[in-house]
């Protein structure tokens, strides 16, 4: 209530000797935990106020880094990973505030299973598929079973046999920047 009345008195001084527009559908009472701004939400940890990212910021994200990594685009590998690693740099340059270590692993997990998705997708063709996973070191009986399997792209990039071929360190050998790793280059350690 205190909040409230805080909030009544306020707007006339802001709107009638400062001079500015108050926007009353974005204006409210809330808990810090339900409060988003510029993509942020607060919470409150040893009785400090914390920032982290607002679920919609992620979701955001999310469907953006699914766009860039879509199998169908027709997009080469170079424009994708220049595309990738402007978009990750410039969101973790602007939520590097952010308490998000644990958050950006998850994602990353994800990211990952999506770019072995879109290599899946490039070794077309059966042969195609022995031929790479053979270079990577999977014996050729695994291999051909892997290769003709039917089941389809997203599962695949999540199983056991490319986990351990298209590793993340060949990943960014590649050339693919990843969210962890970014993050620790410009973090702010407070």
């Amino acid at each position: 209530r205190s909040a409230e009345r805080t909030m009544q008195n306020i707007i006339p001084f802001i709107e009638g000797k400062l001079y500015l527009k108050v926007n009353r559908d974005k204006s409210k009472v809330a808990h810090v935990r339900e409060v988003k701004f510029l993509g942020y939400s607060f919470y409150i940890y040893k009785g400090k106020g914390r920032l982290r990212i607002h679920p919609k910021s992620v979701a955001k994200m999310k469907a953006r880094i699914k766009e860039l990594t879509s199998r169908s685009n027709g997009w080469g590998n170079d424009w994708r990973k220049e595309a990738l690693s402007r978009y990750i740099k410039g969101w973790v340059q602007y939520f590097r505030l952010a308490d998000m270590k644990t958050l950006l692993v998850e994602i990353d997990e994800w990211y990952r299973r999506r770019l072995r998705m879109v290599v899946w997708k490039q070794w077309k063709r059966i042969k195609t598929r022995i031929v790479n996973l053979v270079k990577l070191g999977v014996k050729k009986q695994k291999a051909y079973e892997w290769a003709n399997t039917r089941k389809g792209y997203w599962h695949i990039a999540g199983s056991y046999i490319l986990s351990t071929t298209i590793t993340t360190q060949r990943l960014r050998l590649a050339g693919y920047v990843f969210f962890t790793d970014y993050y620790f280059r410009v973090r702010v350690v407070s």
